[in-house]
């Protein structure tokens, strides 16, 4: 049996407005760009190193 792959939730919780272009390109790649949204992604080493770049924009609402 295959194991489940695991999953994060992510919410945007901070504007990207009069931010480094690399940081409003991470959110974009996170599937985020307006506050408030969430996105369902899986838990990988790359998206660990995307979410600390922008951990002051965003939050962990549920890891599965």
């Amino acid at each position: 049996m295959a194991k489940a792959a695991k999953t994060i939730k992510v919410e945007q919780i901070g504007s990207a407005i009069r931010r480094h272009h690399s940081q409003r390109e991470t959110l974009i790649g996170l599937k985020l760009n307006k506050i408030g949204r969430v996105a369902e992604l899986q838990d990988t080493p790359e998206l660990r190193g995307m979410l600390n770049k922008v951990r002051h924009l965003v939050r962990i609402v549920d890891e599965k």
